[in-house]
Parts: C-alpha cells; structure tokens; sequence
C-alpha cells in the first residue's frame, strides 16, 4: 500500500491529516468539528487521525493562517478555498487494462479547454474513439493540477494533486482514462514538478524550506530537492496519478530546472517507486529536456525526452525562419534534419553556428524509441505571438510530407491536436488571473512581443475569453479535414503492421541517411527483422531520390512532386 505522508486520506479505519511544516509552532485540522489538533513529529510533519467520510471540506491553520491541503485531491472552490476529502478506492473500474508497449506508441497532445466546445473530460472523452480508428494509441493530457481562474494551460498550476474543476470531477478524469483504455489507448499526464504558479502557492507561507533560496526558474521560485519530505510530495503526486487515476505514464516538463544534490535521487526514485506501484502493468516516464542529456533515459530508463531539435529542422526548413532559438537551426537544415533522423538529437555537444555555448551530449547510441519527435506542439504554436499553426506559415504540401515524415519514422511520434484535421485554428497563450497579477501578464505578453507590437499588430490579450475561445479545435467535417484524417490513417496503418513489429523486435543498427540534392534525402534504419527505407523530398522538383516503390507508403511522387515522401519496409 502507498504510505500517504502528504494530505488527508483515507486509511482503513480512520482518514490520515498529515501536513510538512517544519517551522510552525501550532498545525490545526479545520473542519465543520472545529479546529481539530494536529501533533507535531520530529521530522517536520504534522499528523492527525480522525473520523472523517469522502466530501467532508476541510483546511489547515498553520499559526493562525488557513490554508487549503497542499496535497488536495479537490477543491471546494477555487485554490484559495477548502479542499474536500476524497476517497480514491470508491471508483468502479469497468476495464482491466495492463498497458501498451512503449514502442506502439503514438501520441496525440490534448489541451481539455480546447478540445472540444465544452472543455471537459466527459466532452473529450466522446472524441476518443475517432482517435483510436486514425491509429493513435495513447493521449497525453496537458497539466489539469488546479490552477487560478478557469482558463490557462495548466502550468501555472498551485495544488497538482487536484484536477481542474473547470474540466470536470476526479470521476470525470477517472471516466475518461476508463473509456480509453477500453479503446486500447493509454493515457499519460503531463505533470510540472519544477515550480508553482504565482497565485495560490501557500507552500510558500506553511513551508518556505520546500524552496530553493538560493535558485529561481524562469518561472518562479525553484523548488530544494535535496529535502526528503519535497521529493515525497512529488512522488506521491506521480503515484496518485498512476495508481488512482490509473494513468499510464508521465510527461515531466522541464527536468533541466529540477537540480541540485539530489535531484539525480529523485528521478531515480521517481521511476522506481512509480514503476513498482502496480505491478504488472506497464508504466512509462517522457521528459522535456533542454539540455539534450542521455541520462534519465541510460541511467535510471526514462522511456524518452521530447526531441525539440526534429521539430526545429522541420520548421526551419518549411518556414525559413532564422529568429531566437530557431537560429542554430537555420544554417543547414536539411542537413540537420539528417542528423535527426540519424542520431535523435541533433545538438550533441558539438560547436555550432548560431550557438555561444555548445549544448547537449551523444544520443546516437540510444534507441529511437528514446526520442518523441512532432512538427508541432503546445509550445512551438502556443508561444508564438500570434499562435500560429504550421499551415498558416509554409506550404501546405511541405507541411504534410513534414507530417507523414514524423509518423512513419521509427521515433516516437507526437501530434498536437488539431493536426490530424489540418487545423489552422491558433493556439494562443491564455490565463485567467485578476488585479495586478492580470495586468502583468498582459503587460509582460505584450513586452515580449514588442517587435510586432512597433508594427501595429495587436498581441492578443491572454486574458481574454475571445484569446481562449479562438483556440478551441474546429470539428467541421470538411474536405480538408478529410485529407488530413486519410493521411494519418494511411501512415499510422503502415507504421502499425509493418514499422511497430520491427521497432518490438529490437536489433535496431545506426539510421543512415544521405542528402540527395538540395532539399532530398534518402534515409535507412537497419533491425533484426529488416530495414526501413524512407525516400522524402522537401521542396525541389526533380531532385535526384530514387524511388522506393511497392509497397509501402506514398505521399507524391519522388520524381515529379516538389514535396513528396515514399516509406517501404525490406523484409530480412
């Protein structure tokens, strides 16, 4: 059984209060008995056992200051209220599901407000059977830990063991992980363990040693991994997640912003004590790693790192753009695409135009299941002033070889929603924030995009409920979005029945690729069950790439089409 040392939870008798408040000299249980003493242990906690029932609302004071539980499972309100007891085990699982193996993966990105009209895990939870018969098999749900407000990404999250009632109940969640596993999809949550958002962080206030003094990220104060009490706050948050909700991986943003002595312990506690919760089923760990670094996935087998340097070649290459962290990338981008789909990474410690520091480690010796690539993403769309989607940006042919590319591939590949229609809807940054932590968010918005703002464009206001609305996936059944819904199942057919079983087959030797002609390339991926041939050209009609024939899959034709990609398995 999870010992719980964080939050107020059930045990088999009595509900268990237990608070991390090292300096405090009095912690109190509130609730509709009163306030209810808590005693003090010598590492710090706060403990109370008590009669209590699932839906009884509480909070702590901590020297007179009412707080909601840090660890709360749901809120009565927003993150300045009460929370509520919950009472995981009352949930009636209808499947028994054991997992997928990480190599059938293939990764839809779903943001809950804007998926669907109403924004809620029951809404999108009725989306999920299109999605299995395109051929994805796992979602991965962007942050729902509670945050201010209804309205925002999820990553300035301030109670992340609480689902975001804006998106429904804990049975609500609980629903829809049910209905995909019954489809044959896992689900994976992206979690934030880095930092707290600016609004509602009583940690704070109740336990400034959960805080790194002398360290800030670029979003706030930098959480001390080096106590013990901190690293079992996030564990159990990632146990809740995988045990209660039964999810079956995590996305954990930013790993390279979680440092210090320890930090190397907590991941590998992490994954061991997350894998070893529900035996038997299979439990998979996806980071977001800007310092391209190996470890995670040599040391302690961390299934993959999102591979921003794919995405960036791609863009590059489709759009001509030069500008920020695009600006090592725009040198040789064809070049570097090859490097991608050679080694994973294409930045791996080596000097580079564009690059003051040299950045990453060598990559090519993992498997390409250690990598989840994407032509686009919450943040390479979301982050732009304007949110733009690739479509608005580069030709729509390149666009969709781009696409095709990433999902015959033998990586990981990822899909922000929206693309298997061809969306050209915006996702836009948006939040829900009041007073002066609202006027800083426009204000700091705008700042950022002061270029475009010189030149009479509007950035569009975050906190506007139009900005959120114009982000919303649009459903129309279109000719256009039936193109796009072939296409996807065309590949993801292909990459089923005749990539999968090579990539669970393992022997995988290094990729080989040749630049053929300015903007072609003809690449191979050698396993113990055959080779993976993929012939693309990127955008220069008659370029020297040898087609590959039949069969396989064909998006155009090699040597007529200024855009065109062929894939073909060799059988050993």
């Amino acid at each position: 059984m999870t010992v719980h040392n964080w939050g107020f939870t059930p045990g088999s008798a009595d509900w268990t209060a237990r608070l991390w408040a090292p300096e405090a000299q009095s912690v109190k249980l509130v609730c509709q008995q009163g306030l209810i003493d808590m005693q003090r242990e010598p590492d710090g906690y706060w403990v109370l056992d008590t009669k209590a029932e699932a839906g009884m609302v509480y909070g702590f004071s901590v020297d007179g200051l009412e707080v909601p539980d840090p660890a709360s499972r749901l809120q009565a309100g927003d993150v300045h209220g009460r929370s509520v007891a919950v009472d995981h085990g009352a949930f009636a699982w209808q499947c028994d599901w054991r997992g997928r193996d990480w190599a059938e993966a293939v990764i839809y990105e779903m943001h809950v407000g804007t998926f669907t009209p109403e924004g809620t895990f029951s809404s999108a939870r009725v989306k999920l059977e299109m999605l299995a018969e395109l051929g994805f098999t796992a979602i991965e749900i962007m942050p729902v830990g509670q945050f201010p407000g209804d309205r925002g990404w999820g990553y300035d999250g301030v109670l992340p063991f609480a689902p975001h009632p804006a998106y429904g109940t804990p049975d609500d969640l609980k629903r829809l992980v049910d209905h995909a596993h019954s489809l044959g999809l896992m689900v994976m949550l992206d979690v934030v363990m880095n930092h707290f958002g600016p609004d509602g962080a009583y940690l704070h206030a109740t336990a400034p040693e959960f805080f790194d003094k002398d360290r800030h990220t670029p979003w706030g104060a930098a959480i001390d991994f080096s106590r013990q009490p901190v690293r079992d706050f996030w564990i159990e948050c990632a146990l809740m997640w995988i045990v209660d909700y039964r999810f079956d991986g995590l996305r954990l943003d930013a790993v390279h912003q979680i440092t210090g002595p320890k930090a190397e312990t907590f991941f590998a506690e992490l994954a061991e004590r997350t894998r070893a919760a529900d035996p038997g089923r299979q439990i998979h760990l996806v980071v977001e790693d800007e310092s391209n670094d190996p470890e995670l996935r040599e040391a302690f087998g961390y299934d993959a790192t999102w591979n921003d340097d794919f995405h960036h070649a791609v863009h590059t290459a489709l759009t001509g753009e030069d500008h920020s962290y695009y600006k090592s990338f725009a040198h040789d981008p064809i070049g570097d695409l090859a490097l991608a789909l050679e080694r994973g990474h294409i930045e791996e410690g080596q000097p580079r135009p564009g690059r003051d520091t040299p950045r990453g480690k060598a990559s090519g010796h993992l498997p390409t299941t250690g990598f989840v690539n994407s032509t686009q993403t919450h943040d390479q769309v979301g982050n732009r002033a304007n949110g733009d989607r690739l479509l608005s940006l580069a030709d729509p042919a390149g666009v969709a070889v781009a696409y095709a590319l990433n999902l015959v591939a033998p990586y990981i590949p990822m899909v922000f929603m929206g693309e298997e229609r061809g969306e050209t809807a915006p996702f836009l940054f948006f939040a829900d924030y009041e007073g002066q932590l609202a006027e800083s968010v426009r204000t700091g918005r705008a700042q950022e995009f002061a270029e475009i703002a010189s030149m009479g464009a509007d950035v569009p206001d975050p906190l506007s409920p139009e900005t959120f609305a114009r982000s919303r996936i649009d459903w129309s059944d279109t000719d256009h979005a039936r193109f796009w819904q072939n296409l996807t199942r065309d590949a993801l057919d292909f990459r089923a029945n005749h990539l999968v079983p090579m990539l669970k087959a393992g022997a995988e030797a290094d990729g080989q690729v040749t630049v053929a002609g300015e903007r072609a390339l003809a690449a191979s991926w050698t396993f113990g069950a055959g080779v993976l041939r993929i012939a693309l050209n990127f955008g220069t009609v008659g370029a020297f790439c040898t087609p590959l024939g039949e069969p396989g899959f064909r998006l155009g034709d090699i040597e007529r089409d200024a855009y065109a990609l062929h894939a073909r398995i060799d059988r050993s």
